[in-house]
């Protein structure tokens, strides 16, 4: 199975429409993962019917058993993130906000006969079916950490599930933090999408000098490339200079808008500009593809 990831150095660049559109073209038994678990909308573009869903528990939280606390106030007094409040009610009783607790446990610490660190429920993730195949996705609790685990639990749910199918196809999240850094880690392959405006080519260099820590195949694709042809031009001259092949140029094109509205990858929706120039797209993916296959050889 190789693991391919399209991610982006900054939010908005279109990653997802071209992941869905990739997932319609690209040949070859297929499992997909949503791992931008913050915003994950992959399932708009293509209509998954779930299976089932699993609960995910991320980090412990504190929990006050009422019945044996004395109301000292040390737990409220020790904790540095406000996490433990007090009522207000007579007799008062003090609480925990499972928003603010980072589960240091130092109030475990001052009163480990009341208090205990408890697992929390912090999302939950799906299992569903697609006419490409099984999609795995999943929503974080609003406020709720510990996103980095959740992508991996994604990916580990995927690869459990469908280790048989000849490519993983995931879409990843923005950006460079946690979550990028636990989707990237075990990927061949990376397609990173970019725009040409300023923030897209200097979020391009800072999530490149990322990936390039876990050593996959790093291709570039641009889209909206003709809304700046300038930035485009210097986008392209960094990349050689880098030796990032350059495989797409998706030009701004309405059809776009249109599609996801309408719920479908823009490929299904006829023969646009952007259509066309993302099914060149992924005709150069799948000869990076048949190279990397190649080498494993």
């Amino acid at each position: 199975m190789i693991r391919i990831a399209v991610i982006s150095g900054k939010g908005g660049t279109g990653k997802t429409m071209i992941t869905a559109a990739l997932a319609q073209l690209l040949p070859g038994s297929l499992v997909l993962a949503d791992c931008d678990v913050d915003a994950a909308n992959l399932e708009l573009l293509l209509n998954p019917k779930l299976i089932r869903t699993e609960p995910f528990m991320g980090m412990k939280t504190a929990v006050i058993d009422h019945a044996l606390c004395t109301r000292c106030g040390e737990c409220m007094e020790h904790c540095r993130f406000g996490a433990i409040e007090r009522d207000g009610e007579a007799p008062h009783r003090y609480r925990v906000s499972p928003l603010r607790c980072e589960g240091c446990a130092v109030c475990v610490h001052v009163c480990p006969i009341a208090i205990t660190m408890q697992p929390r429920q912090m999302g939950e993730i799906m299992y569903s079916d697609t006419e490409r195949g099984h999609l795995v996705h999943a929503r974080l609790v609003p406020g709720a950490g510990n996103s980095g685990l959740l992508v991996h639990a994604v990916k580990k749910n995927a690869m459990e599930q469908d280790r048989n199918c000849d490519l993983f196809l995931i879409d990843g999240p923005p950006g460079t933090g946690c979550p990028l850094i636990s989707t990237i880690s075990g990927v061949n392959i990376v397609l990173v999408v970019t725009e040409p405006s300023v923030s897209g080519l200097h979020d391009l260099k800072r999530v490149v000098a990322v990936c390039r820590q876990f050593r996959p195949r790093i291709l570039v694709a641009v889209n909206r490339f003709d809304l700046e042809l300038s930035l485009t031009e210097t986008i392209q001259l960094w990349c050689n200079e880098e030796q990032i092949p350059m495989i797409g140029k998706i030009p701004f094109d309405p059809a776009v808008i249109e599609s996801v509205r309408n719920g479908v990858p823009v490929t299904s929706a006829g023969t646009s500009p952007a259509a066309q120039a993302i099914q060149m797209l992924a005709s150069n993916l799948e000869e990076e593809l048949r190279h990397y296959r190649d080498q494993r050889k």
